[in-house]
């Protein structure tokens, strides 16, 4: 391969991560198994492991198809795709125990091979009722490996991120094929309307947020396209402007300082009136733009120096779009107020 493969970096925040989620399945399968046994004494220790580690496999898949859609909602999700490699590879292994567990039991015990059995034991696939059920888990299983298999960025890099992506929508099939599994097998056998809720409730869930977030992100192209249909350019990330910091950038000739201060952004010209000092090189004290040169005073929101004084520089209009500055590259005459733009708005602003 063209670039080496290097081993995960397993930081602190990755271990106590790891322990967590481990500890937290140990309780839910012993739960399960316990809860299990105590319900319904005939049943094997096999049976309660395929039915606790498939649940466990299938809640776990529900959670990491919403965390995308969350952080997309609202950014104080984003924490959670940090680690969400972690829940994939973790559904993975729990989805391979419980179909080992099942090939095991319903399949090892005769003279023909498991994975031949699987597929001609039950060839009834016209039926709905007794559809062969399981083969739908194996192909969901397939696709939970390749994506597990190739979660490293090692991967990302030589698939190609085009790729890598498409491989990793497979996803939605799995979970497809997933849903498809549990309700032509278990809700079959099981009487019980906690699982057939459960079931409707992780599907309309999962369903909700990600048409949320499609409309969400429909919002944000639209704001992004009437922004630029107004004439305004986008100039850069909200990230990359330091607290009461600016960053220059260079719009139709003229160079513009984007200020970043107390959650909000404004735009003014860079040259400063005394002796067009860089403005943009300076900072915000005491709620005023000062310049570095000589400490000449500007109010972000009018580009007007404080009273007593009179100089005046030019403000421009400004913008935020889903962490993206955007400016008008017009420039307003010296002293005009602008409102500024809100880093972190809810909803796209309005016209």
């Amino acid at each position: 391969m063209s670039i080496q493969y290097g081993a995960i970096g397993w930081n602190r925040q990755k271990k106590v991560y790891d322990v967590t989620l481990l500890s937290l399945l140990a309780l839910y399968l012993g739960t399960f198994v316990g809860v299990g046994a105590w319900r319904n004494p005939s049943a094997t220790v096999e049976t309660l492991l395929i039915r606790a580690l498939g649940t466990a496999a299938f809640l776990l898949l529900n959670v990491v198809l919403c965390i995308g859609p969350l952080s997309r909602l609202d950014r104080r999700f984003l924490p959670l795709l940090y680690n969400r490699r972690h829940l994939g590879v973790t559904t993975f292994l729990l989805g391979l125990a419980h179909g080992g567990f099942a090939l095991f039991q319903f399949h090892a015990l005769g003279n023909v091979n498991p994975l031949v059995s699987l597929f001609t034991s039950n060839p009834r696939y016209g039926s709905v009722g007794n559809f062969p059920f399981q083969a739908l888990g194996f192909f969901a299983l397939v696709i939970l490996f390749l994506m597990a298999a190739t979660s490293h960025d090692f991967w990302l890099r030589n698939l190609s991120a085009p790729m890598w992506k498409r491989l990793h929508m497979l996803v939605y099939v799995a979970y497809a094929l997933l849903v498809t599994h549990v309700t032509l097998g278990a809700l079959q056998s099981e009487t019980s309307p906690v699982l057939a809720s459960a079931l409707i409730m992780g599907v309309a869930i999962v369903l909700s947020l990600h048409l949320a977030a499609a409309f969400r992100e429909k919002q944000i192209d639209r704001a992004r396209l009437q922004a630029v249909d107004e004439g305004f350019v986008e100039v850069c990330k909200v990230d990359r402007i330091a607290e009461k910091c600016a960053t220059i950038v260079s719009l139709s000739g003229e160079r513009v300082a984007v200020f970043r201060y107390d959650g909000k952004v404004s735009a003014i010209s860079n040259a400063c009136q005394h002796q067009n000092g860089p403005l943009g090189e300076g900072r915000i004290i005491e709620g005023c733009v000062t310049c570095p040169w000589h400490g000449y005073q500007y109010q972000p929101e009018s580009g007007a120096a404080p009273p007593p004084f009179k100089e005046k520089i030019p403000t421009f209009r400004i913008k935020v779009v889903e962490g993206s500055v955007f400016v008008h590259p017009r420039p307003n005459p010296p002293g005009t107020p602008v409102k500024p733009a809100q880093v972190n708005p809810r909803e796209p602003q309005p016209r």
